[in-house]
């Protein structure tokens, strides 16, 4: 707007696109040497947006002291910082992608979220009270320079508020080794997530290769549109415009260039049908919709060849990005709807991950143009198959940690992996489960369970502890004056986030109607909190359990045969092991442990005025059946190694992309500045890789007591 000022964003996002240099917005990932390390070079965009960001994402880089540790899933740490520097970096990535493709990314398509998903952990993400993974409109609230400092200091200030794992039941370890501080995800190019699918077969992309099919159209379909037709069909393809058809003239006519447009338009649009007309003795090719909206979200049928399967099976590389971020970059690419993507498992952002992913009627071809147009990610080992994947499918993940500068010597180190190797850890549920602000996912959770909808919503919408700044202060401040959620959800700039969605839905249904207004929150972040009390009832109870019976299975104990638990009764006690005990969620469906710790179950849900024999919900969807988890995981596939770097910048190990590249892997002095210890392990789903590296160092891995044991990471 004329005579308005620009904000501090607006400023910094011109500079930054500005230091970008040529050759380096035209560099896929190919021909990048791996993942940037922290540490950039001089005049990177990275550096330099570093440098003003205060490096807010990179809370998993902080030196570990003993009794602090890097949190895997730091995405919720600070979300307008996070929102603000990833516009400003899309901003960029937009620009450089666009002088590289020929399929051009729309404009302004505002995609729906992949459906609702139970996710398989680890790197399976659980997500916070903050759920703003879509982007943000323009306006951030922030429009002073001085503002990036006083955000950190605030995050810093409302961490002293946040939990501790004393405060979600995480007490004991099962090991007796000395434990040892290190940098995890110092880089996260440090944290690297194979799945292993339900054949158990570690995912790897080594193969970028289409297979060979006489029904795929040519090259040619990518480049023979010029940007103006393809945006013009685009607004057609998404109903943006009033046209009904849009016509394109055939300037060299010839049978094969008609051929060739009709296979661009049809494969490239989908839900676009296209016919040949004669105008003024000139050739033109007319796109029109073929059968409505519904078209778009449903790929054409008759267009995919019989013999080949339906679904396009690849494994994806990405860098730094989750599972449903990739996805909705994918789907924008391609111009489809999330919702025809399918996998057996989310992964966490601040990774490399490798993972299987399906998707219906879309070509290997299409597919594999995007590793020309997209960086941080790779898409290969493409396959036709019948069916698409299944959540809950995979077997595991295998990880590739990197801890770095570790101070502990060469016998804590193998005292502390043999005893990973050989007894396991504790599978508590990790700090991710919780969340990081001051009032805790399980509170709410809670609160909900005992139908107390009038504190699930103060729990979501009142001030908060701590000096949290932005547009959710100002919010929440007019929440507690007014108590007028129209007026409230006016002092939010971005309206998808939990608090916004109940302000929407308390507009709509009033303060009457909580348990309908909570409603519009989707399904799966309701349900979040349900299963966080749950695993804050877990953690408590076995940790209870350990300190009572120590880590050998006594009689009143659970195992599982098949699905099934039973007691484990004094005669047989000799034929399990520590290994085989399981303990309940709570839930409906559920027995107890026949010991001291069925009272303890009791008396917590007692104390939270919950009735631990009648765990059903008025309203279903809260009915919680329960569920069984082990008590002690040990990992398969354990192997480490300890190294010697003088550089903190230099990757460890290689990648896939490393390898696919050629690239030799790292060779090691015998001495160096610094120490390494590089882990591999193999972990079921629903267990969290953060809880393994706890028990090999030692520490507490709660942002809190990182924050209050080591403050300068925030500078």
């Amino acid at each position: 707007m004329p005579g308005r000022p620009r904000s501090w964003f607006f400023r910094v996002a011109l500079v930054a696109a500005a230091l970008l240099r040529p050759e380096q917005r035209a560099r896929p990932l190919a021909a990048r040497h791996g993942p940037r390390p922290r540490s950039q070079a001089p005049g990177s965009l990275k550096c330099f947006l570093g440098a003003l960001n205060m490096e807010m994402t990179e809370v998993t880089g902080v030196s570990l002291k003993r009794g602090s540790v890097a949190v895997e899933d730091n995405d919720r740490v600070a979300p307008a910082e996070e929102a603000k520097r990833q516009k400003i970096l899309d901003h960029c990535l937009t620009k450089s992608q666009s002088e590289l493709e020929h399929v051009s990314p729309p404009s302004g398509v505002n995609v729906p979220e992949p459906p609702e998903a139970v996710s398989a952990r680890e790197g399976t993400k659980n997500s916070d009270v903050q759920l703003e993974e879509e982007e943000e409109e323009e306006e951030d609230g922030l429009s002073e320079e001085g503002e990036e400092e006083e955000e950190a200091e605030s995050f810093a200030d409302m961490m002293k508020h946040g939990l501790t794992e004393l405060d979600v039941g995480i007490t004991k370890f099962v090991s007796s080794h000395q434990g040892f501080s290190g940098i995890l995800k110092e880089r996260y190019s440090d944290f690297v997530v194979h799945e292993i699918g339900k054949d158990g077969r570690i995912s790897h992309l080594d193969d970028l290769s289409v297979p060979v099919d006489e029904e795929d159209p040519s090259e040619d379909v990518f480049t023979v549109l010029t940007a103006e037709e393809k945006q013009r069909l685009e607004e057609l393809q998404l109903f943006k415009n009033k046209e009904t058809s849009v016509a394109i003239e055939v300037i060299e006519d010839t049978k094969e260039k008609r051929t060739i447009i009709h296979q661009a338009i049809k494969s490239l649009f989908p839900g676009l049908e296209t016919k040949t007309e004669d105008r003024e003795g000139k050739k033109y090719i007319v796109a029109y919709h073929a059968a409505g909206k519904k078209a778009l979200a449903n790929p054409r049928k008759h267009s995919w060849p019989k013999s080949r399967g339906s679904y396009c099976h690849f494994v994806l590389y990405k860098e730094n990005k989750d599972t449903m971020d990739a996805i909705n970059v994918l789907s924008k690419y391609l111009r489809v709807k999330p919702n025809i993507f399918s996998y057996m498992g989310t992964k966490d952002k601040r990774a490399i991950t490798v993972q299987e992913i399906a998707v219906l009627k879309i070509t290997a071809q299409r597919l594999a143009h995007l590793n020309k147009c997209l960086m941080n990610f790779k898409l290969g080992n493409f396959s036709y198959q019948k069916n698409p994947l299944k959540l809950g499918e995979l077997q595991g993940n295998h990880f590739t940690v990197v801890l770095r500068n570790i101070t502990g010597t060469d016998e804590q180190v193998q005292q502390a992996m043999n005893s990973l190797k050989e007894i396991g850890f504790i599978n508590y549920y990790g700090m991710q489960r919780f969340g990081t602000t001051a009032v805790p996912t399980y509170q709410v959770g809670r609160a909900i369970l005992q139908n107390s909808w009038t504190e699930v919503m103060d729990l979501i919408l009142k001030p908060r502890s701590g000096a949290e700044k932005g547009y959710l202060v100002k919010c929440r401040e007019e929440w507690a004056k007014t108590k007028d959620p129209a007026a409230a959800l006016r002092k939010l700039p971005v309206k998808r986030c939990v608090e916004g969605q109940l302000l929407r839905g308390l507009s709509k249904y009033g303060m009457k109607n909580i348990v309908s207004a909570f409603g519009i929150i989707p399904r799966n972040n309701r349900l979040m909190y349900i299963h966080s009390y749950q695993s804050y009832v877990w953690n408590n109870m076995v940790s209870k359990r350990i300190e009572e019976y120590g880590l050998r299975p006594v009689p009143g104990d659970l195992v599982l045969k098949g699905a099934t638990a039973t007691y484990v009764d004094e005669e047989d006690v000799n034929n399990y092991s520590i290994h085989d005990v399981v303990m309940p969620l709570p839930g409906f469906d559920v027995i107890y442990p026949k010991h001291k710790i069925s009272e303890a179950y009791r008396e917590m849900l007692t104390a939270d005025n919950l009735d631990i024999d009648n765990m059903r919900h008025k309203i279903r969807d809260y009915s919680l059946s329960g569920a069984y988890r082990k008590i002690i995981i040990r990992p398969q596939n354990v192997s480490w190694e300890v190294v010697a770097y003088d550089d903190p910048k230099i990757p460890l190990f290689n990648t896939d992309v490393d390898n696919l590249e050629g690239k030799p892997p790292p060779v090691f002095a015998s001495e160096g500045k610094y120490r390494a210890l590089k882990m591999d392990f193999s972990l079921p789903p629903s267990t969290y890789a953060t809880m393994a590296i706890r028990e090999v160092l030692k520490m507490d891995t709660s942002i809190k007591n990182q924050t209050q044991l080591n403050t300068t990471w925030l500078r």
